[in-house]
Formats: C-alpha cells, sequence, structure tokens
C-alpha cells in the first residue's frame, strides 16, 4: 500500500481533518526532499523520506486537539507512538519508527519519566539521517497555518521550552542540513 491509500483507510477524503494532515504532511515531504536534494553525499533514501513524510502524523486523529479538528481520545502527544502502532500494522515498520520519533527533537526515555509523560517507557529519538530530517523539516511547519514556514528563531523559541538539549539537537540538525 503506498502512503495515500494508507491515510485514506483512517480519515474521510473531503474532511477538514483530511485536509490539514494532508497539506501539513506535503508541506514536510518537501522540505524533506529539497535539503535531501542538497545533499547527494549522504544518500538519503528519497523515496522513504517522501513516504514516511506522508505517514508521519497518521495517529493525530487518534488524539483530543480540537483546534486541527481531532477528538479522539488520547493527549495530542501521543500522536507519534499511535501512528507508529498503525503503520506497523499496515507492514512497514521503518516508516513506524519515524511516526514514533519525530516528536519535538525527538524524546529520551529520560525525558519521558522526568516530564511524566502519557508515553510508553522507551527512547522516541529520531536515530537514521532520514528520520532525523523528517524530524527536522517537520518543526518548520504548523497544521495551524498550513504551508506557511516557521523561521529558525520561531522553532528554537518553541522548542527551548522543551530544554536547552532539544534547541541543541535543533541547531546542530541547521548546520547538518542547512550548511
Amino acid at each position: 500500500m503506498i502512503p495515500i491509500e494508507i491515510i485514506k483507510k483512517y480519515y474521510r477524503e473531503g474532511t477538514e481533518l483530511y485536509t490539514i494532515l494532508l497539506e501539513h504532511s506535503f508541506a514536510v515531504a518537501d522540505k524533506s526532499l529539497s535539503i535531501a536534494q542538497m545533499h547527494p553525499e549522504m544518500n538519503l533514501d528519497k523515496t522513504f523520506i517522501y513516504e514516511a513524510s506522508l505517514l508521519h502524523d497518521i495517529g493525530i486523529f487518534k488524539t483530543n486537539a480540537a483546534d486541527v479538528c481531532c477528538y479522539g481520545e488520547f493527549p495530542y502527544i501521543c500522536h507519534g507512538y499511535l501512528g507508529s502502532d498503525l503503520v506497523k500494522a499496515e507492514g512497514f515498520p521503518r516508516h513506524a519508527l519515524v511516526c514514533e520519533r519525530h516528536t519535538g527533537s525527538g524524546l529520551s526515555l529520560e525525558n519521558i519519566i522526568k516530564n511524566n509523560l502519557p508515553l510508553p517507557k522507551r527512547d522516541m529519538l529520531p536515530e537514521s539521517q532520514e528520520e532525523q530530517l523528517i524530524c527536522f523539516a517537520d518543526k518548520f511547519f504548523s497544521k495551524l497555518k498550513p504551508g506557511k514556514e516557521k523561521s529558525i528563531e520561531k522553532i528554537r523559541k518553541n522548542l527551548s521550552r522543551h530544554g536547552e538539549d532539544s534547541v541543541k539537537k535543533f541547531d546542530n540538525w541547521c548546520k547538518l542540513f542547512l550548511g
């Protein structure tokens, strides 16, 4: 199954939520692929990047975030691992890792425990360069303002609420991916 078919399995075409998800996911895919094009030396898997970018937020419908038309039962922070479970069940374990590991700049077990987050107790940190790239590109786009790219300073400010390590990781990604 291709990503759009998987999305259509869980989202009804024509709904506001479907539109929000696709606009955001395509923006992340476009940014990720454009950065990948700038770095042939990294030998990134562009097909995987495209597919995983489209699927990274598939779990949002299971969360309660009315501002983006989500009326599920879980807190929004759970969308990554919930989406990971869905994508794994569809037979895409590598793509599922992107779903699970893209929240913030990734979530460490230490951070999950320290902040008593309602998440499985395990590291959820992007590892491969493709996972890191999609996580990085995702920071540039909000579902509330589709298509409008955030500035690096705004992203840094948002990440600072989650600690200096998140900002440092983002700054390192800026060096790695934007040069």
